[in-house]
């Protein structure tokens, strides 16, 4: 088996540090709003199920295949791939197509994170306090209206996250994600108990808890295979870093199984949290990412002590945006690292202005480039960064590392078995070979058509 033994390789301090990290990059905005969202749209409990299922059998595999890509390569995931593939071989093309797609990841999602540090602080200061429904509403446009300010909190996430970075593998990025994941969770468990014990919340958890397949349907079940595919981000090497970061003393089935139990229980968690309280106080909660920036701070301000419940709920929602902006920034500053030869602190200062350029359009599109509808009126250029990456660069990618870990033409259904299977714990079932050979590629494709279809 191939293996980059020239460069001198940092490593995670612990394993509990390459669990959090990678699970704290796969958690993201989208298990706060998009979760109960779709939950909530396509029948509750019924979907969850199904969304499980699927996770499994999409989620499971290919993420397997990328620790093991990174963890056999020993670099970023286009180093990993040059390393791994036969002779005269260009599988390490696709590897740079998921730079790419951590780039476009992170123009749009700076932005969106900057969203959350900006109502962190407008609830920290009280400037929902009073407000009726309507005034909150206008807020929220306001403030996507508002270039400047949207700039500032964009240019806050960059700074902040390159800086993180910058302070080394261990000493910044491993050691802020454990303290954030830590906290987010400490936070979200407080949440929840304050949700569940509100007056009426019990409407809510038996909506969400107890399954009822009367008005399920096949859109719902792809809705549950879509969000299973792009909760993970999977597609763009973003957990392959992480596995190069890890030795071989833990198999790499058993520590997927643990991330995805780390995101999965999140977005469960978060439900726990806005279905009850949406219900007691009679709110809908299909309203997509206005769930989270209108309509909860109207919960919030209906409740007793409810700028506190604000003050936590977008502190937590913050650690959860800047898990991933870390994670991400990570593997873009590890590329640049590989390839170029870098300093880890120059490769933070020379990203770090690149991104905050690259992530102008999308603020933009809010205010001057308005007008910007590629994909349909009422379409902004965070919605075109999105379908590229979401409904493109993420389902080609993981069609690639299928084949790429499944086809002797590539790395090869062997090498990637002995990958995956070195050290203790759950071993990948190798009697799954025909459905991940065959099946799961056509799965994919699924996804892919389905997506283009839905936009066009």
């Amino acid at each position: 088996m191939l293996e980059n033994k020239n460069v001198e390789r940092e490593k995670l301090a612990s394993r509990v540090g390459f669990l959090l990290i990678s699970a704290g990059c796969a958690i993201g905005l989208g298990n706060v709003w998009r979760f109960p969202f779709i939950t909530g749209k396509y029948g509750g409990a019924a979907f969850v199920l199904v969304y499980l299922a699927f996770l499994l059998l999409l989620g499971l595999p290919i993420m397997v295949m990328e620790f093991s890509i990174g963890r056999a390569g020993r670099l970023n995931i286009a180093g990993a791939m040059r390393a791994l593939e036969p002779a005269n071989s260009k599988w390490h093309i696709f590897g740079y197509l998921g730079i790419i797609g951590n780039v476009i990841l992170v123009m749009f999602y700076t932005t969106v994170a900057g969203w959350s540090f900006a109502y962190f602080y407008k609830e920290l200061t009280g400037v929902f306090n009073g407000l009726s429904p309507e005034e909150i509403g206008t807020a929220f446009e306001i403030f996507l209206g508002s270039t400047g300010e949207l700039i500032i909190w964009m240019a806050l996430v960059v700074i902040l996250g390159f800086f993180i970075c910058s302070l080394g593998l261990q000493e910044g990025v491993e050691r802020v994600s454990k303290l954030m994941m830590s906290g987010m969770f400490i936070m979200l468990l407080i949440l929840v108990f304050k949700a569940i014990t509100l007056p009426g919340a019990s409407t809510g958890l038996s909506f969400y808890l107890k399954p009822d397949f009367s008005n399920f349907s096949w859109e719902s079940v792809y809705a549950a295979m879509g969000q299973a595919f792009f909760t993970l981000s999977l597609g763009i090497g973003g957990m392959t870093i992480f596995g190069s970061y890890i030795g071989k003393e833990r198999s790499l089935t058993g520590e997927s199984l643990n991330v995805i139990a780390l995101d999965t229980l999140t977005a469960f968690l978060a439900g726990l949290v806005i279905f009850p309280a949406a219900f007691a106080f009679g709110v809908n909660v299909g309203s997509g990412p206005g769930l989270i920036f209108v309509t909860l701070p109207n919960i919030f301000n209906q409740m007793l002590g409810g700028q506190f419940w604000g003050i936590l709920f977008f502190m937590f929602l913050t650690f959860a945006a800047m898990t991933t902006i870390i994670g991400i920034f990570e593997n873009i500053m590890a590329f640049t690292i590989d390839e170029w030869g870098w300093e880890r602190k120059r490769a933070a200062l020379i990203n770090g202005i690149g991104i905050f350029i690259l992530s102008l359009p999308c603020v933009l599109g809010f205010g001057p480039w308005s007008s910007f509808a590629l994909l349909g009126e009422g379409t902004v250029v965070l919605d075109l960064e999105d379908f590229i990456l979401s409904y493109n660069l993420l389902p080609i990618g993981a069609l690639v590392f299928v084949l790429f870990c499944t086809r002797n033409f590539g790395w090869g259904w062997k090498n990637f078995i002995e990958e995956a299977d070195a050290g203790k714990g759950i071993k990948f079932p190798k009697w799954l070979k025909p459905y991940v050979s065959y099946v799961l590629p056509l799965i994919i494709l699924v996804v892919f058509i389905k997506g283009w279809m839905d936009i066009f």
